[in-house]
């Protein structure tokens, strides 16, 4: 018998891992089966009007006729930038808000550092952007600002170093802790909760040739005409720091590249991604948060492990 002063703990579902495996759609036939409701765990899909090229797929999210409920997606404009410390107060507040309603939070996305912020509850201070130093820190190579970055082991341990543009924020955090000029605000707590983390993967064959197909499938569909439509209001260094479908299909557009070698440049920058992926995701039960990986195809096994969780 639980003591009536112990805090309910409510369960919560992640699907996680590298690109092209599928996370949306299992997170969404587990949420429609379950009366879950899905919190977004991608850096991209906060912002609007990046639809294709981050893969939003929300057509995905109708199942029998009706809507899944979905949150931290096309909540930030393209033009600003959106932080870790505003996706863990839109985290606790979505799924504070999904447990009130009683339904169950589904956490999807492969923005590894997101995930585990939020699983870790992360306490990050709010640094505003600086436009100045960002643009100057890009500038520099990769390795230098790891070693600057490593003069601040607190925010060095927690930062993604696969990603240039992550450690450059991070030094914007560090830079403005230094000179006072973070703020921050108390959080809204997020409520107890009991952890499923799935991770789903493919084969490495198996994987690139997804990778390959959902490329093909985005650049027919209008991905080249959604960035197209960015390149026209958003600066170039902030399109740059969208990512590889964005980066890459800019560079079509400006014509520094052909077709053809965007696409090849485009399709090995993924794959990079994903293997970068696998790798924070399988690092994260070194880091306290078991991860039970899953292959993608096998619908049985994924039934399973939620089956016995809810149980």
């Amino acid at each position: 018998m639980v003591s009536e002063n112990k805090a309910i703990e409510h369960k919560c579902i992640v699907v996680c891992g590298p690109t092209a495996t599928g996370k949306t759609r299992i997170a969404v036939r587990i949420a429609a089966e379950h009366n879950g409701e899905i919190v977004s765990a991608d850096s991209r899909q906060v912002y609007r009007t990046l639809d294709i090229g981050s893969g939003k797929d929300l057509c995905e999210y109708r199942i029998g006729g009706k809507t899944v409920p979905y949150h931290c997606i096309d909540i930030a404009e393209p033009e600003t930038v959106f932080t870790l410390y505003q996706y863990l107060d839109e985290f606790n507040r979505s799924c504070n808000g999904i447990i009130s309603r009683g339904a169950l939070p589904v956490i999807a996305g492969g923005t590894g550092l997101y995930i585990e912020g939020a699983l870790k509850e992360y306490d990050v201070p709010h640094a505003p952007e600086d436009v100045v130093l960002r643009e100057e820190l890009m500038t520099k190579e990769k390795d230098d600002l790891i070693d600057m970055l490593k003069k601040y082991p607190d925010i060095f341990a927690r930062t993604d170093l696969s990603s240039k543009k992550r450690i450059v924020r991070s030094l914007e955090i560090a830079i403005g802790e230094e000179k006072g000029t973070t703020s921050g605000h108390e959080r809204e707590k997020l409520a107890p909760m009991t952890k499923l983390v799935l991770g789903i993967f493919y084969d490495r064959e198996i994987l690139h040739a997804r990778i390959l197909a959902r490329l093909e499938s985005r650049l027919d569909s209008g991905m080249i005409e959604e960035v197209e439509r960015l390149v026209s209001h958003v600066k170039p260094e902030r399109i740059r720091m969208f990512g590889m479908e964005y980066s890459h299909v800019a560079s079509y557009l400006w014509n520094e590249v052909s077709y053809d070698q965007m696409k090849e440049n485009l399709y090995h920058s993924i794959c990079r991604l994903a293997k970068r992926q696998m790798t924070w995701f399988r690092g994260m039960s070194k880091r306290g948060i078991p991860v039970i990986w899953v292959n993608g195809d096998d619908q049985p096994a994924i039934d399973e492990h939620v089956e016995k969780f809810l149980e």
